[in-house]
């Protein structure tokens, strides 16, 4: 996929920004803003829930509402991640990219200056509003700046490693700073980096010419964001209020209602939202399903490791962020040193396969947890596996979810990886959730005297069993679908190549 525009540079201005991609020292700055765009999204996923004991009682905030500070966000971004990459199309991306940037920084210094529950609320929802504007647009750009060759592999495993190690980063940062400063520059921090990708993107970002201008599929846009709303929203309360909730069950049954006529409408309308064939590709599914199941374990395992370091090991909320590090380190450098230089040569299946499987390791690792396993010896193997299945997976996924045939499916092909991220991350983190406290109980009835937190422990060890299970299973489904041969896409890009 080349998405360049040299046929109309020539009557572009000479003070225009740049139609093509970037040169050589250019475009790697370029991904950096691109980069740093990303994962101060992926970020904000966690580094506030770390600061929440904290944030609580400055704010007034109840332990109900303390759970929409997560959720609102939560909410508000995978809700609206499709209508985001669809308004990219249409605005440009860099126009996108550029505007949700901004509005993200002023969203994060109105929750940083929150006085009061409500505030911190309607900031982080509108935090998550501007995150899915921008999110699919960095992908797609990126796309833009690179469009061909080992240095792509090497761009889309750098941008890769920055969206699935957000999320553990934001630990590590939650912790130093809610520890050192204060809990409101968990938000504020957002400010200077967005100032510095839009300072660095007026300059570098290119401006790939828009596809031609469809008109905006409103009633699709308001099923599929109603739908991914009300799915979310169940499987992230389902926890707290229990599977046999109504709301939960109302909410579950209200968002398959919504998505299933969205399905329909798609299929039949001119100017789909979500056009079928973006979904119908083997390829592209292989890809989205791979981000939703090892999305699924990893939040999960983020959530289980989080209580064993602080609540059972008694680390502090910076030693439990620091504990992460290996993974964060790891899987940057497979993703930036071994997967890009791979890629050109190996079947994408061939590594998300061994991704998933590596990662599968890793949760049987964990599947041995107990309050008495060592950091050393038992949580840290874990954590490095999965930080090597992590880094061989996410560069195939993006170039392989991002491939596509029309240009105007680039920016919804985009979104629908974050949206993927979204889904894998809500279900896994109910399920598991849901398995772990089931094993606990039962654990706590055929052991009388139990201490609590041995069958804490032993819950979240059969939940990692689980998601281990269902990581192989879905090694299985992917090796089967993925077909794509990144030497027939060579020879076809080639200079003088039939079409």
């Amino acid at each position: 996929m080349t998405e360049t525009a040299s046929s109309n540079s020539s009557n572009a201005p000479s003070d225009a920004p740049e139609a093509h991609p970037p040169g050589a020292g250019r475009r790697w700055w370029a991904l950096a803003m691109l980069s740093g765009a990303q994962l101060m999204v992926a970020l904000d996923m966690t580094i506030v829930s770390i600061a929440l004991p904290t944030a609580q009682a400055e704010v007034h905030l109840s332990d109900t509402s303390r759970g929409w500070v997560v959720t609102a966000y939560t909410l508000a971004f995978g809700g609206l991640l499709m209508l985001g990459g669809r308004l990219g199309d249409v605005l440009g991306r860099r126009r996108a990219v550029l505007i949700g940037v901004a509005g993200f920084a002023v969203a994060s210094a109105l929750g940083g200056a929150a006085n009061g529950a409500a505030m911190l609320i309607a900031a982080r929802a509108l935090q998550g509003v501007f995150a899915a504007l921008l999110t699919p647009s960095t992908l797609a750009l990126l796309t833009s700046v690179f469009p061909e060759g080992r240095d792509r592999a090497k761009a889309l495993g750098i941008y890769g490693a920055a969206l699935m190690s957000g999320g553990a980063v934001g630990l590590v940062l939650g912790g130093a700073i809610t520890q050192y400063l204060d809990w409101r520059w968990t938000l504020y921090v957002n400010v200077p980096i967005s100032l510095a990708v839009i300072a660095g993107g007026l300059r570098l970002f290119p401006d790939p010419p828009k596809p031609p201008r469809v008109p905006l599929d409103v009633v699709g846009a308001a099923l599929g964001c109603a739908g991914i709303v009300a799915c979310i929203y169940a499987f992230g309360e389902a926890g707290a209020l229990g599977w046999d909730s109504g709301v939960i069950i109302g909410s579950l049954v209200a968002g398959v209602v919504l998505l299933g006529v969205f399905g329909v409408v798609q299929s039949r309308t001119a100017h789909p939202l979500l056009p079928p064939r973006v979904l119908a590709d083997r390829n592209r599914a292989g890809a989205f399903l791979t981000i939703v199941i090892s999305t699924f374990a990893m939040l999960g395992m983020f959530l289980f490791m989080t209580f064993q370091f602080q609540d059972v090991m008694g680390y502090s909320s910076l030693k439990a962020g620091l504990a992460f590090l290996p993974y964060v380190v790891v899987a940057a450098a497979i993703s930036t040193r071994v997967t890009g230089r791979l890629m050109p040569h190996v079947r994408p299946r061939v590594l998300l396969v061994t991704g998933l499987l590596v990662q599968t390791c890793g949760l049987l690792f964990l599947n041995r947890l107990t309050p008495d396993s060592g950091y050393a010896t038992s949580i840290l193997p874990a954590l490095l596996l999965f930080g090597i299945g992590v880094g061989l997976l996410v560069a195939p996924i993006m170039s392989t979810a991002t491939t596509v045939q029309d240009p105007r499916d680039t920016g919804i092909a985009s979104a629908f990886v974050n949206t993927s991220q979204q889904i894998g991350g809500s279900i896994g983190t109910a399920l598991l959730n849901s398995v772990a406290a089931g094993a606990s109980a039962a654990y706590l009835a055929s052991h009388s005297g139990a201490a609590p937190d041995r069958a804490t422990v032993h819950g979240m060890a059969v939940a990692c069993g689980w998601a281990a299970g269902v990581l192989a299973v879905g090694a299985v489904v992917v090796g089967v679908l993925v077909t794509a041969d990144p030497r027939n896409a060579a020879k076809a890009a080639a200079p003088g190549a039939s079409r």
